[in-house]
């Protein structure tokens, strides 16, 4: 069953039987008649199909944000900003994809050589809940760009997103099953990866996710992408603009109820500006609007489910058994809603959950570090390696772009991702890119070919 609970009244507003055998089948067979008709399809058709689709996520941005208000928690600001972005990716790829899909003429000894991009078919995409629109829409609109069918798997949690896509296409005028939406379980997930009909794999999700798609999709000799958990490190070195990294990290902590993988987790700061930074995180964490995600001047709504506010609450307490001072928050106020306070942790080392774990909520944890070199040895002193971001002198923090382990470098600004640029980890993070070129290339055939 795949069930909405509404995480502010704890109430089930939506709940869908899975899809039987039968109509998994009609929905594979479907996605690999799409990707063949959709394989010799032109430029000009793909482009046009995406601009539709942009239009109608303009159209019905209100209802689409609702949705994820209702079935995550997402306040309604960010939601809708979040239904604008997926609007923007179609966009950037219908007007780029054209080029990058063109032959690459490579010079050898042959009359004419290089490389010719094909479509793979059916790419299976398995989508979280936190972003309900922006996770698939990024792969999905490189995907559809590149000639290929898109099956959804999406989170159990927000079966009304998961429809609304599949509507959204229908709406753009998407030939029938060229994206589809599949509720299924688990095995189901498994037995679809080893389908003939699915060509490549893509997810987002928890580490335990990652290694079970990358198990099945190596055992099947299928391509995949897994964009998985982050911790990613926040470095205050000396010569940073205290307010703008304050600024940044309150903001960079809590987006999206501080249920994002690139959200900053470790906050890094040099000793000789922990104490004001720490004074004035606490200030600013404290001054956040906690309460119900459908008002416009909500800074927090409520986790994704109580389940989240126990293992949350258990790792801040674990943190604090361990050493850890507790300066701000760090008790859920209990009752239906899902809420968990702003929280801010210092004096946070390795060996606690709330340096080595992720924590998904609005939990700040602070570590003062010596000088740059302790900083980045602590930044990379994790299994994961998404994001970073560095406040510093003028000049001092790019000379860091090449020395943290990680796949995105913000220097004086907040991780995000971008259309325009790569996106992907390494380490428990993942592999594999999303967005820019490298997006629409993960999912074709480099096909070398030569003309004697």
């Amino acid at each position: 069953m795949f069930r909405a609970i509404n995480p502010l009244t704890g109430e089930t507003v939506r709940a869908l039987p899975l899809h039987g055998e039968e109509e998994v089948e009609r929905r594979l067979d479907a996605a690999r008649h799409a990707a063949i008709g959709w394989a010799d399809s032109g430029a000009a058709e793909r482009a046009a199909l995406l601009l539709a689709v942009a239009g109608v996520l303009d159209r019905r941005r209100e209802e689409l944000a609702q949705l994820a208000v209702e079935e995550m928690g997402k306040p309604v600001t960010q939601a809708r900003a979040e239904v604008e972005k997926c609007a923007l990716v179609c966009r950037y790829y219908a007007e780029h994809a054209a080029d990058w899909l063109r032959d690459e003429t490579i010079p050898t000894d042959a009359r004419r050589s290089g490389v010719h991009h094909a479509p793979l078919g059916v790419v299976l995409a398995i989508m979280p809940w936190n972003f309900p629109w922006w996770q698939l829409f990024r792969c999905a609109a490189p995907a559809i760009a590149a000639g290929n069918a898109v099956l959804l798997k999406h989170a159990p949690n927000v079966p009304g997103c998961a429809l609304a896509i599949e509507d959204i296409l229908r709406d753009a005028g998407a030939p029938h099953g060229l994206l589809a939406t599949l509720l299924v379980d688990t095995d189901t997930v498994a037995r679809c990866i080893a389908d003939d009909r699915v060509a490549a794999v893509t997810l987002t999700g928890s580490e335990r996710a990652g290694r079970s798609v990358a198990r099945s999709a190596g055992e099947a000799l299928k391509p995949c992408v897994l964009e998985l958990g982050g911790s990613d490190p926040f470095l205050v070195l000396e010569g940073a603009d205290l307010d703008a990294a304050l600024d940044t990290a309150v903001q960079s902590r809590t987006q999206n109820n501080g249920q994002s993988c690139i959200a900053a987790k470790r906050f890094l700061v040099h000793e000789d500006l922990h104490e004001a930074f720490l004074d004035g995180l606490v200030q600013r964490m404290d001054a956040l609007v906690v309460g119900d995600p459908a008002r416009e001047d909500t800074d927090i709504g409520p986790l994704v489910h109580r389940k989240a506010v126990d293992t949350l609450l258990d790792q801040v307490r674990r943190s604090v058994a361990a050493g850890a001072r507790l300066r701000l928050g760090g008790e859920p106020p209990g009752g239906p809603a899902a809420f968990f306070p702003p929280t801010v942790l210092d004096h946070v080392q390795p060996g606690m959950p709330a340096f080595d774990e992720e924590l998904f909520g609005p939990v700040a944890p602070v570590t003062p570090v010596r000088d740059t070199e302790h900083a980045v040895q602590l930044a990379n002193r994790s299994r994961y390696g998404l994001g970073a971001t560095v406040f510093a002198a003028p000049g001092a923090g790019e000379a860091l772009i090449p020395r943290l382990r990680c796949g995105h470098v913000s220097v004086g600004g907040m991780v995000k991702s971008d259309p325009r640029l790569p996106f992907g980890g390494v380490g428990a993070s993942g592999f594999g890119r999303e967005l820019a070129r490298d997006g629409l290339l993960a999912f074709v055939n480099r096909k070398a070919f030569r003309v004697d």
